[in-house]
């Protein structure tokens, strides 16, 4: 087995790619929808406290883990501690969450190119409210136009990871992210500039205890802590393999500060651009899912040029899917390249044909399988698959790379503080150890706890 091991060709490639896997649906399509739902302004300041609290020390952890292995997760347990035993286990756990996430991630991105392509050739204009919501289910309804939108989102995967490290995954996330920040900026300050945007923007930047506590002070708690944790992925080593292609020159805390700051200003820029348009236009902000395909195409119908708006909105949401789609898939890869030896191409055929054929049952679920109701009435295969990765895989997967982190059990404290601190900039806070070793283990447990007490009672 070959032991040369790609590596990226800058600080900024890793940066935005790891933000690019960060950054998805979870930032623009679930973060402004939960504010809308949860109070707004005050809800944001608890999931940014979380965020720095929670999820930031966790991230730095697989970082940690990825460099001083210089493997994808299906191996870096293994070579940091070759003693085995279950922390290797959960490197082929991990793998195989990565492509559960694909196989409904997927789906959705094709929805996200669909949409843009729609947009951009008018098709959605002049449509009425009731037509436009038709046409959102008689998308997911069609069993073939899904399975194209699929095989497109698949494929633009397969293309850039195929390409190599540099010249594909690196270089085109780089495009790809530069791209959704113009895009975003330009949105939003084309949305706080509506007339009647002053409501929204009051609505999502002046905190109010009176709409947090509209639904119950601790479901808001809850919503903000779980937001903050599903943001950046984290438990199943989507971030790790990135660890693994950089060098040691910069140290893992200032890295790990920069890039949830760019994941968290996606998120609250794609509040900016959605919660000024909805009250300009007298749309529910708190509308759920159905926001991105149903309530802001009949709001981009009644802008003027909203064609023009409507695409350049659907493009940066295809932007933020994509580049989760190529992040994840190069993560599946680089676990075929460690643990088989394969090269790049062989790997990539295997890994993206797969995600194709395993993603097809969520494709179906809205349609010809839909009569399959696996968590009660009005479920469907991509509610089964959300709900084994994100309520049960992301929890116990963060405990994980907790427990190997910070215990003698595992890799250690002393490890994990020298491979963190290694070269320039910010150092991980060593005060917070007893937090990390009692108290987020604790919260952990809490969020797999509550998560099944809201999905069954």
């Amino acid at each position: 087995m070959s032991n040369s091991r790609e590596t990226l060709g800058s600080r900024l490639g890793f940066i935005f790619l790891s933000a690019g896997c960060a950054i998805g649906l979870g930032n623009v399509w679930r973060f402004p929808f939960i504010t809308g739902q949860y109070g707004g302004a005050a809800f944001v300041l608890i999931y940014i406290f979380f965020l720095l609290f929670l999820a930031l020390p966790i991230l730095v952890m697989e970082f940690a883990v990825g460099r001083a292995s210089q493997r994808s997760v299906s191996r870096s347990f293994s070579v940091l501690y070759p003693k085995g035993g279950a922390w290797s286990l959960w490197g082929y756990v991990a793998w195989a969450a990565c492509v559960l996430l694909m196989m409904y991630y997927t789906v959705v991105a094709g929805w996200m190119l669909a949409y843009t392509f729609y947009s951009g050739a008018g098709v959605l204009q002049g449509l009425t409210p009731e037509q436009v919501g038709a046409y959102f289910g008689g998308l997911v309804s069609d069993p073939e136009r899904t399975a194209l939108w699929l095989y497109a989102a698949v494929s633009i995967g397969f293309i850039v990871c195929c390409a190599g490290l540099r010249n594909g995954v690196e270089r085109v996330t780089k495009v790809m992210m530069s791209g959704l920040l113009i895009i975003m900026i330009i949105l939003a300050v084309r949305s706080v500039t509506l007339p009647g945007a002053e409501a929204g923007l009051s609505f999502y930047l002046k905190p109010s205890i009176e709409n947090l506590t509209a639904k119950g002070f601790w479901t808001s708690v809850y919503a903000a802590l779980g937001q903050s944790f599903f943001t950046l992925g984290l438990g199943i080593g989507s971030m790790a393999v990135f660890g693994s292609y950089i060098s040691k020159e910069r140290s893992l805390m200032g890295e790990s500060l920069i890039i949830t700051g760019l994941d968290t200003f996606v998120a609250l820029t794609a509040g900016l651009i959605i919660f000024p348009a909805c009250f300009a236009y007298g749309v529910n902000p708190g509308a759920g899912p159905g926001l991105i395909f149903v309530t802001l195409p009949n709001m981009f119908n009644s802008m003027p040029n909203g064609r023009i708006w409507g695409t350049l909105f659907f493009l940066f949401m295809s932007f933020a899917a994509l580049s989760t789609v190529i992040a994840v898939f190069e993560n599946v890869i680089a676990c075929f390249m460690d643990r088989f030896g394969w090269g790049r191409v062989p790997a990539s055929i295997v890994t993206c044909t797969g995600i194709f054929i395993l993603s097809l049952p969520c494709a179906f679920g809205f349609n010809i399988w839909s009569g399959f109701q696996p968590l009660g009435a009005g479920s469907n295969v991509l509610d089964l698959e959300d709900f084994i990765l994100s309520n049960n895989i992301l929890p116990v997967g963060t405990i994980v790379y907790l427990l190997f982190c910070v215990t003698r059990y595992g890799w250690g404290w002393d490890n994990f503080i020298a491979e963190v601190d290694e070269g320039e900039g910010l150092k991980f806070p060593k005060f917070l150890r007893g937090y990390l070793t009692y108290a987020v283990p604790v919260i952990m447990l809490v969020i797999l706890v509550v998560g099944y007490w809201e999905k069954f009672f």
